[in-house]
């Protein structure tokens, strides 16, 4: 079991992706729970997700709480393949409820009334490498596996599919 939840490899690439799949739904997260970043906080949030997209007051919850709590994990690397798994529905559900219907792409001149699922699918594929290949070197998920085997060598082979000792 802690092999499927922590096992990783030493890869910084892998730390990279992480790390940056972390920042941007952390950063959307803490806009909606906390009104952060010139969000509109956590009541105000939801009652955009009951109202414009008349989702209940359950699944907004989640979402905010996935975002937020899935992002910080993500950045600090604990439960990695978890939080990656959690931001992939996410971003599905994103997807699927309000940003098909617009097409790939962002609306960046306003000519359209929505966002495209072009960010979307980027995150997504983020999610997939860590739902797969765990969160690399400097995560807490690295450390606790490490530790776990007695063996700081263990898992340390950068880009290796063999978590185990070599």
């Amino acid at each position: 079991m802690e092999k499927l939840l922590f096992g990783t490899s030493g890869d910084w690439v892998l730390t990279m992706a992480r790390i940056v799949l972390g920042i941007v739904p952390f950063a959307h997260g803490a806009q909606k729970l906390l009104g952060w970043y010139g969000g509109a906080g956590f009541t105000k949030a939801v009652q955009m997700f009951a109202g414009h997209l008349k989702l209940p007051a359950a699944v907004a919850d989640l979402v905010i709480f996935t975002e937020f709590l899935g992002g910080l994990g993500l950045i600090i690397g604990l439960f990695s393949r978890l939080a990656a798994l959690e931001i992939l529905a996410t971003m599905v559900g994103a997807v699927i409820t309000v940003h098909y219907r617009h097409g790939l792409f962002m609306n960046w001149a306003g000519e359209k009334k929505g966002h495209g699922f072009e960010y979307h699918l980027l995150t997504i594929a983020l999610a997939l490498v860590i739902i797969v290949r765990g969160a690399g070197a400097f995560s807490l998920d690295h450390a606790f596996y490490e530790h776990q085997l007695g063996d700081s060598t263990a898992v340390t082979q950068i880009g290796s599919n063999d978590y185990e000792s070599h």
